[in-house]
């Protein structure tokens, strides 16, 4: 028997059960007992039909549990993040015959109904080694984890139900094709022309005693025509499947049990094909597709075509001038600056503000014109000089400004002839200005001046640590220790006397 939690009440005894803002008892996980694989088909079935697993796929795990009877059951356990995803996971499992458990860790209580709005709790723990420790209103029973249930594994083994409503719907169409088929299905669309997309693809072999890949044609039709609905999906050899999801298709006339869109476990690159008779088509990655109407019949004219000579000539130099104009396109990030010599000092003292990583990447050149400092992390942290940014690799224009015409960096290299080991750098008047390579150095070693050393000479503390340490006595006082104190002051009065 379980204990109903009352409004305020704030202890309770089951181990990793605690109270949310509402005061309903809650653990971190939620459990669904499902008595057979069928209930647990339904329970999929019906949660997805309205809502999505995507936000529990990563925490959702499925076992076959047994209790200590030997009796089997299915256990589906999910993060339990709030009332509101556990009262409709509890709502679609009383649908299903089913019974919801939300718990932390091994014991785990019968989630709320109507009567008990707040939750329950166990008044006494089972003192069992198991996996799972299930506390119900009308039974406890401890389970141990049988075997995992894959559930992708799972979808794909589950047969899908005729529904003839499917192949009245709007929308594009996958067609699987025998390979004796494929070229017969190919050139059928080109004659009707219908616009579409061919591929062809291999799986292994279905048996141990084949050697050959199976290979399939495949088309995907965008919209296909009323009157080859029929033909397509009733001709032997042809599957026509209709996507359901990303990543996976089913048949045309069937129905998955489940809504495979609000459970997105195919990845979007590989495809899946879940046939009504058969087993299901796999593919990792969707091979290449090509046009439908390459594919068509070439005819080659009997007549020859006859061909006209043309005496090619040398064309002629344009001769366009370069020019440097304002750039309507986004801005780019200066890695150069041409500072003026008469901003040098401010650069000097700017140094002592800049951070080592600024020092450590950025390269000056002194020149007649001034200081250029570049960087490839970006010189915006040096707020002096003019901005430049590299168009081409050594080529650096203006911010704010683009060469015209747009010419690729070796043809502009060949036309402008620069010299190897040589950077320009454009004005805005189009002038280019070069600058040997090699007379760029580090920053960070060019600024400080070496310092005057003033050399202290130290003494040696050899003599020091040799001098003798006096020694003191202290002799006995006798019985009379004052006896000659008059006489040591006398004589010490008569002492400057005697020297005068």
């Amino acid at each position: 028997m379980l204990d109903r939690i009352a409004m305020n009440q704030t202890r309770l005894r089951t181990p990793g059960l605690g109270l949310d803002a509402h005061g309903v008892a809650l653990g971190s996980k939620g459990l669904v007992l499902l008595p057979s694989i069928d209930r647990l088909v339904a329970f999929l079935a019906a949660y997805t039909e309205q809502r999505s697993l995507e936000d529990v796929l990563a925490g959702l795990r499925i076992a076959v549990v047994q209790s200590s009877l030997k009796h089997r059951e299915y256990l589906l356990e999910l993060a339990a993040e709030s009332n509101s995803r556990m009262d409709a996971f509890a709502e679609t499992a009383r649908l299903v015959g089913g019974t919801i458990f939300t718990g932390t860790s091994r014991h785990f209580v019968q989630y709320r109904d109507r009567a008990a709005p707040f939750g329950y709790d166990a008044p006494q723990l089972l003192d069992e080694q198991a996996a799972y420790l299930l506390y119900h209103a009308t039974f406890s029973q401890a389970f141990n984890v049988e075997r995992e249930v894959d559930l992708r594994a799972l979808l794909l083994r589950l047969m899908p139900r005729v529904d003839p409503s499917t192949r009245s719907q709007p929308g594009p169409r996958w067609v699987v094709a025998e390979r004796g088929l494929g070229p017969a299905l190919v050139h059928y669309l080109v004659r009707w022309e219908v616009p579409a997309e061919v591929a062809l693809a291999e799986w292994a072999p279905e048996s141990a005693f084949e050697t050959e890949r199976v290979q399939r044609y495949l088309v995907r039709i965008p919209e296909v025509p009323a009157r080859m609905a029929q033909l397509l999906s009733a001709t032997p050899g042809l599957t026509m499947c209709i996507p359901v999801a990303p990543g996976v298709a089913v048949e045309s006339g069937y129905r998955h049990p489940v809504s495979l869109r609000a459970i997105p476990l195919f990845d979007p690159a590989g495809m899946v094909f879940i046939r009504g008779e058969g087993g299901p088509l796999v593919l990792d990655r969707v091979p290449a597709m090509a046009d439908l109407r390459a594919f068509a019949r070439v005819t080659l004219s009997e007549r020859e075509v006859p061909m006209a000579k043309v005496s090619a000539k040398a064309v002629p130099t344009l001769g366009v001038p370069l020019r440097v104009l304002h750039s309507v396109s986004a801005s780019k990030q200066p890695t150069a600056t041409w500072i003026a010599q008469s901003d040098f000092s401010l650069l000097r003292k700017l140094a002592y503000a800049l951070p080592a990583r600024v020092l450590r990447t950025t390269q000056v050149a002194m020149s007649d014109r001034g200081v250029l400092l570049r960087s490839p992390a970006g010189v915006e942290g040096i707020p002096l000089g003019a901005f430049f940014y590299e168009a081409h690799p050594g080529f650096y224009v203006p911010c704010g400004y683009e060469l015209v015409p747009a010419l690729s960096p070796h043809v502009l290299t060949e036309a402008l002839s620069v010299p190897a080991g040589k950077v320009v750098f454009f004005g805005v008047d189009a002038v280019a200005h070069l600058v040997d390579e090699t007379a760029f150095a580090s920053l960070e070693r060019t600024l400080i001046d070496a310092p005057s050393w003033d050399v202290v000479e130290a003494q040696s503390i050899v003599s020091a640590l040799d001098e003798q340490v006096p020694e003191l006595s202290i002799d006995g006082l006798g019985l009379f220790p004052m006896r000659r104190v008059g006489s040591v002051l006398d004589d010490a009065r008569a002492k400057p006397e005697s020297g005068d």
